[in-house]
């Protein structure tokens, strides 16, 4: 089964459709809704993200695929089944099609990796010799071979995920739900476990959704992102163009800490007017991934004015298309003539304001 990639593309096929979805629970203060009319789908073989703040609404959308949350209203289908109509057999079944892994990784500290790996095996009445097979495959494919006869407290937070990958894999699903599954790992850690999730996604061919805070785990991993604000759908799309042009303020807000803001030296010095004084005026140039899909001419930066220097700033690459936003000065009184070449190399041009010469 692990031997070679399978090398599926995501499908337009859905695999995964909510319609309409509603939940809500009573509070102190009266009903949250933590759902409200949530349509959209998942195609087969993709990599999703849901994105959103704490309270947003993630965990309790994705809970309702494996039917751990039942919706007040509106359906969950998957392969156009509709989740709340099974009965419990159905549901057994069901579960062992969809993989879940966890934030705190759910591990039981009595028991060997081997024995966390193995127990659902167990659970579900397999043979010695087909489970002993199966975990060695698993903890071949996340890398932990050697570690099979270690207890949890021997393994670092990245391998205690592994554990948790392994585990959620041994019924072979069609689907992988990851629960905030790398919020409590270090950076380094963190793009590891993406990488193997990636790789996983690639190999197997399975349906991933990922539900996170953190915008860059969705520009490492995921193909589309739903951003959900309040437990309403704020904005969906491809990731590249979420990143490169986003819709919702809630998704902007989400953005903020990897965008290339203005630095604060600089902005110390930017004043609205120069009054007659000399001086640059600092450009922002912003591309959404259309027109800049391989990269930025450095001519075409040159061509803005024989002394544009490029301040601050960066491209990120997502899905083959490069956005980002770049901050240039040049000599203001050349401003007007650049109008108009800017237009030719960037999506969108902003004048942040002018620094006066001499103030840095």
């Amino acid at each position: 089964m692990f031997a070679s990639d399978r090398g599926d593309e995501p499908s337009s096929t859905p695999h995964i459709v909510f319609e309409r979805l509603h939940k809500r629970y009573d509070g102190p203060q009266g009903p949250i809704h933590a759902v409200h009319d949530v349509s959209f789908a998942i195609a087969r073989g993709e990599v999703f993200g849901i994105i959103g703040r704490s309270g947003a609404g993630k965990s309790t959308l994705l809970r309702t695929i494996n039917a751990l949350e039942v919706p007040d209203a509106g359906t969950v289908t998957v392969d156009d089944v509709p989740v709340a109509g099974l009965d419990e057999a159905a549901l057994v079944r069901l579960r062992r099609r969809i993989g879940m892994i966890f934030q705190h990784f759910n591990l039981l500290s009595s028991k060997t990796v081997n024995a966390n790996v193995a127990l659902p095996l167990r659970v579900a009445g397999l043979a010695r010799p087909a489970i002993d097979r199966r975990v060695g495959e698993l903890l071949d494919l996340v890398g932990l071979s050697d570690k099979a006869s270690a207890y949890p407290s021997q393994l670092s937070g990245g391998q205690k995920q592994r554990v948790g990958i392994a585990r959620a894999l041994v019924h072979q699903p069609e689907i992988l739900l990851c629960d905030e599954a790398t919020s409590a790992l270090d950076p380094e850690t963190t793009q590891s476990i993406l990488a193997l999730l990636r790789d996983i996604n690639r190999r197997l061919g399975l349906t991933v959704v990922l539900i996170t805070h953190d915008m860059a785990v969705i520009r490492e991993i995921c193909d589309r992102v739903l951003v959900l604000d309040q437990g309403r759908r704020s904005e969906m799309g491809e990731v590249w163009r979420i990143f490169g042009d986003p819709a919702a303020e809630a998704t902007r807000a989400l953005l903020r800490p990897l965008l290339h803001d203005l630095p604060a030296d600089l902005a110390r010095d930017l004043v609205d007017d120069l009054g007659g004084r000399p001086g640059e005026a600092i450009l922002q140039l912003r591309y959404g991934g259309d027109s800049s899909a391989d990269g930025v001419a450095l001519a075409d930066l040159a061509a803005l004015h024989p002394q544009a220097r490029l301040l601050h700033g960066g491209l990120d690459r997502i899905r083959g298309h490069s956005q980002g936003r770049l901050l240039v000065a040049i000599p203001a009184s050349a401003l007007d003539p650049v109008q108009d070449r800017t237009a030719r190399v960037a999506d969108h041009i902003e004048v942040l304001g002018y620094v006066v010469t001499g103030a840095r």
